[in-house]
């Protein structure tokens, strides 16, 4: 009887530590990170959802939104109807729920792990990005074929080659750049020019 209940309890140890393993595992990005997280300071995070003229009627999508700021400002600071964080890492999601937390936003954002160039955003009326310039022009068909005409784009940093902005401003030294969605996108899209 002694070696049996000693054979359960050491079944129930390993059990116990290989779960911890196997919830790290399923969480683990499905692909490294295009780009290493670096936070955009909270003021190009405002000055990019007022160029995008964010309101009560938007629904706000932070493609590789790291810690969440500026999904849960898009809600808590200019009203929008709903915010949605896309990224790759599970640790930024992590953040992302945390921070939506702390500021008690919950019921109004939404954080997706998965790869930004692959996620459904067709119900976005507002797109932010803090990439790279190359990563933007890679994203740029997707944007075309899924997002309606006049959904407003806004870039920290970042360009979209040849693709001009409609704006461009400075915040802090920072260069920020908004777009919005042309009514030939899916045209453009299809005809290959990126």
């Amino acid at each position: 009887m002694r070696v049996r209940t000693a054979s359960l309890a050491c079944l129930l140890l390993l059990a116990t530590l290989a779960l911890p393993a196997a919830a790290q595992q399923s969480q683990a990005p499905t692909r490294e990170p295009d780009v290493i997280f670096v936070p955009t300071p909270q003021e190009v995070v405002d000055g990019m959802l007022k160029l995008a003229g964010v309101g009560p009627k938007d629904i706000v999508y932070d493609l590789g939104c790291g810690d969440g700021r500026t999904v849960v400002t898009a809600v808590k600071k200019f009203g929008a109807l709903r915010a949605v964080g896309v990224d790759i890492d599970p640790e930024r999601i992590a953040d992302s729920n945390a921070t939506a937390k702390e500021a008690g936003v919950t019921d109004k954002v939404k954080f997706i792990q998965g790869d930004l160039f692959e996620a459904d955003i067709k119900e976005a009326t507002v797109v932010t990005l803090y990439l790279l310039t190359s990563l933007n022009q890679k994203l740029r068909p997707k944007l075309w074929l899924e997002l309606r005409p006049g959904t407003r784009i806004v870039s920290h940093a970042f360009d979209m080659g040849d693709w001009q902005p409609e704006k461009t401003e400075d915040v802090d030294g920072r260069k920020i750049y908004f777009w919005t969605i042309p009514n030939d996108a899916k045209a453009r899209a299809g005809a290959g020019q990126k």
